[in-house]
């Protein structure tokens, strides 16, 4: 995992864990403090079609991961996940939800982020009712915007289905942009989709 810097050199965060080669890192996001969170599910290993074919040093098992802001230490925050994918904080950053797009079904679990920098709980905190889930991000309110096969399913922050914006192809991810965080960009199958919204995508870090 590598972080582009402003003169466009690459710094490596994270390209292994106790000495083993991650599998393909997928999702990533930033908190305030400066540790860095990510999943690791084998999508890239496990065929040419998104990554390249090989074997996981990690004996095929997909971990949620932390990249300690001072020493640069890559640990293990969650382990229990078949295929962790997206992932996003609530806007005080008190809360990480990790969405594992392979269980039946795909759904999204949320944790408690201790002052340490560990997690506790893990909780299903919504299910998918359209193939599966895939990336998501949060806006300000702390409701989940989260994709999935028919398009974006939008979750209060309680878990409830709000309601969905349907889109013709199945939708891999989305963020919030502009200046005020206040256009949604989705992109799915073939498409990039922009939509202007009347509300604000959750800062991070704030």
């Amino acid at each position: 995992m590598t972080r582009t810097e402003h003169d466009g050199s690459l710094t490596v965060l994270a390209d292994s864990y106790r000495g083993e080669r991650l599998n393909s890192p997928n999702d990533v996001v930033v908190r305030a403090d400066g540790s860095v969170w990510f999943t690791d599910p084998s999508y890239g290993i496990t065929g040419d079609y998104e990554g390249n074919k090989g074997d996981s040093d990690l004996d095929g098992a997909c971990y949620v991961f932390r990249v300690d802001p001072v020493d640069g230490e890559v640990t293990v925050v969650a382990d229990d996940f078949v295929r962790p994918n997206g992932l996003a904080f609530s806007p005080d950053e008190q809360r990480l939800f990790v969405v594992d797009t392979r269980q039946d079904p795909s759904h999204i679990r949320v944790f408690d982020v201790t002052d340490d920098g560990h997690l506790t709980g893990g909780a299903i905190h919504a299910t998918c009712d359209a193939g599966r889930f895939d990336g998501m991000r949060l806006d300000t309110a702390g409701r989940i915007w989260a994709a999935a096969w028919d398009g974006v399913h939008c979750f209060a922050s309680d878990g409830d289905l709000i309601g969905k914006l349907l889109l013709p192809e199945p939708v891999a991810n989305l963020t919030f942009g502009g200046f005020k965080r206040n256009h949604l960009y989705i992109t799915a199958g073939t498409s990039l989709y922009s939509l202007r919204v009347t509300f604000n995508g959750a800062e991070y870090p704030r």
